[in-house]
């Protein structure tokens, strides 16, 4: 396997006295697939956030490329740079059309030129199948599942090393769900770097090249999806997914 560009050591995040995380260690490997699934409440959204510093951690490490990004004098703008993030719910600016909200952070944050931005935005649309017809539509007018993969774009137009996605279809309607992971498989199959918190166990079954189930603020289990999905060891891994796969 190749090097990690990622390691989690002995991470720990709390609220108050709600101890949310508790001693989280993972590496992540460049062009892996990490579907993490759990209840709601175990710590899977907040693991995320706290790996691109949306929520500060309360201990432990982030090694990026050898680097603690916790430790003082280190540039976080570079470091969030290199990792995309994609919402539950979109987080487009209203404001902007399609075209816009994909060009806006490469712009402010990269400083890229508009006409740089506009060419990396138009292909990045085009590759999740957001064309030209949808570029100056604004959100209002686009359904939930466009909604997403326009913030796929946006987020694969700063060209991240690794990409966040914190339950991408859990805002969507029944029908919308298919389209959006369809799209990200095939990110995935262009060897992105993927860390996805999702529900979608038939979606983690097949796109995953490992599964972490998280339970309490701990990674219970962790696997390929065969280790987990057809012989889990836990038993609360084995009960979690009782109620996922009837």
């Amino acid at each position: 396997m190749s090097q990690a560009i990622l390691e989690i050591k002995h991470l720990k995040k709390s609220f108050g006295a709600n101890e949310v995380l508790k001693d989280i260690s993972l590496a992540v490997h460049k062009g892996e697939v990490i579907s993490i699934i759990g209840s709601s409440g175990s710590g899977k959204s907040t693991l995320l956030r706290s790996i691109n510093l949306l929520e500060e951690p309360s201990g432990g490490q982030i090694i990026f490329h050898g680097q603690d990004v916790l430790e003082k004098g280190y540039d976080l703008n570079t470091y969030r740079e290199k990792l995309g993030m994609v919402f539950q719910s979109f987080n487009l600016f209203e404001n902007l059309n399609v075209l816009e909200n994909a060009i806006v952070a490469q712009t402010t944050v990269l400083k890229r030129s508009r006409t740089e931005a506009e060419e990396i935005a138009k292909e990045n649309l085009n590759k999740v199948g957001m064309t030209e017809q949808y570029w100056q539509a604004k959100p209002k007018q686009l359904s939930g599942g466009q909604k997403q993969r326009v913030a796929i774009a946006r987020a694969l137009s700063v060209n991240p090393e690794a990409m966040l996605f914190d339950e991408p279809t859990s805002a969507l309607d029944p029908e919308m769900v298919g389209e959006v992971l369809k799209t990200m498989q095939e990110l995935a199959e262009t060897g992105l770097t993927m860390i996805i918190v999702t529900h979608e166990m038939e979606f983690a079954k097949d796109v995953s090249d490992r599964v972490i189930f998280m339970d309490k603020g701990v990674i219970a289990e962790q696997g390929t999806p065969e280790e987990i999905f057809e012989d889990p060891k836990e038993e609360r891994t084995k009960v979690f997914l009782q109620r996922f796969l009837k």
